[in-house]
């Protein structure tokens, strides 16, 4: 039963932590796809907008890749850091 007990405190400890951090997370929200009209005359009349809409797909497409890499980054950092704590946080409880 204590055992329990301390697997649920540990448990919540652990989601407090993570729940704290996730507030420095950073939000990388992907670029909309380009929208082709499946008529061809449609497409020729406005080819100029969707050529636009492409390029500016693929320039914030490049930021959202970096996004996802810092992100990534970041989120390691924090389990690292989270699995250290966690691991400090047995040997206190042990002692």
């Amino acid at each position: 039963m204590i055992r329990q007990a301390a697997s649920w405190a540990v448990a919540l400890i652990f989601f407090s932590v993570l729940g704290v951090s996730a507030s420095d997370a950073e939000t990388c929200l992907a670029p909309s796809r380009p929208f082709v009209p499946s008529d061809p005359a449609d497409a020729r009349e406005y080819a100029d907008l969707i050529r636009q809409d492409f390029e500016t797909y693929l320039a914030e497409i490049q930021g959202y890749f970096r996004c996802l890499d810092a992100e990534r980054v970041r989120a390691f950092n924090e389990a690292q850091e989270v699995s250290e704590e966690y691991g400090r946080f047995i040997e206190t409880v042990r002692r």
